[in-house]
């Protein structure tokens, strides 16, 4: 009997209208739901003794950043160790996390035309920001810089002789691209280019010159932050 009491006190049915997410959101719209509530609309339950909301608050502070973000680059193993959160529950939280980075994307293909870094960042930052390793990718362009698609090209530390300008030329000559930009992520959260960038930026570049092939530019993402060769004037573009 008690046991059905301390669960009735943790439904979010029984919370007063007010504070019931799913009424909110009726009533204002999403915008006004905290990370915790929006959360919690997620989880739909909660434990024994916690309502679905005081669940979710409780991930967002026991995760490693003690925030969403933090949420964001945990993996099923780590999700489900956490009190409450079983195999559904972690896998809802990694579909609608993996919904948000592949949405955050979709106006990115919607513009196929850059003309600045900081669109192709805003891009990437999603899909690379939480990474615990490095990823480079390889972005191809026609002549009026029209976005043609990107290639995976290395997985883990980036450094001369895992990153082929063979590989990166054959796949533009087969995309008919005339432009490349190379993107990449340091996992430290530090944007900043090292030597190894640099001089992975000239080999490429210098390389696309015999090819007629040009590179406009090297992003590097950070958490939060990039740092462009182009903006920064650190390469001959």
């Amino acid at each position: 009997m008690e046991m059905k009491q301390i669960r009735a006190k943790h439904r979010m049915k029984d919370l007063p209208a007010s504070e019931r997410p799913y009424e909110k959101c009726e009533r204002m719209g999403t915008s006004v739901l905290s990370e915790a509530e929006l959360l919690a609309i997620i989880l739909q339950t909660g434990t024994q003794l916690e309502s679905a909301v005081e669940l979710a608050q409780r991930i967002l502070r026991q995760n490693p950043e003690q925030s969403l973000a933090g949420l964001a680059g945990m993996s099923y193993q780590e999700l489900t160790a956490l009190h409450g959160i079983g195999r559904v529950k972690a896998i809802k939280l990694l579909a609608i996390l993996e919904l948000a980075k592949r949405l955050s994307g979709t106006s990115f293909r919607k513009r196929p035309v850059f003309t600045e870094p900081g669109a192709i960042a805003d891009y990437y930052m999603q899909k690379l920001r939480f990474l615990t390793v490095e990823q480079v990718y390889v972005l191809f362009f026609n002549t009026k810089c029209i976005f043609l698609g990107d290639k995976l090209l290395t997985v883990g530390t980036v450094n001369s002789s895992l990153l082929s300008p063979r590989e990166i030329f054959i796949e533009a000559v087969k995309r008919n691209a005339v432009n490349i930009i190379l993107v990449h992520n340091h996992p430290s959260g530090d944007p900043a280019a090292s030597r190894e960038d640099a001089a992975i930026t000239s080999r490429i570049e210098q390389a696309g010159r015999l090819l007629e092939i040009k590179l406009l530019d090297h992003i590097i993402i950070g958490d939060n932050r990039y740092f462009s060769f182009k903006e920064s004037g650190c390469a001959p573009f």
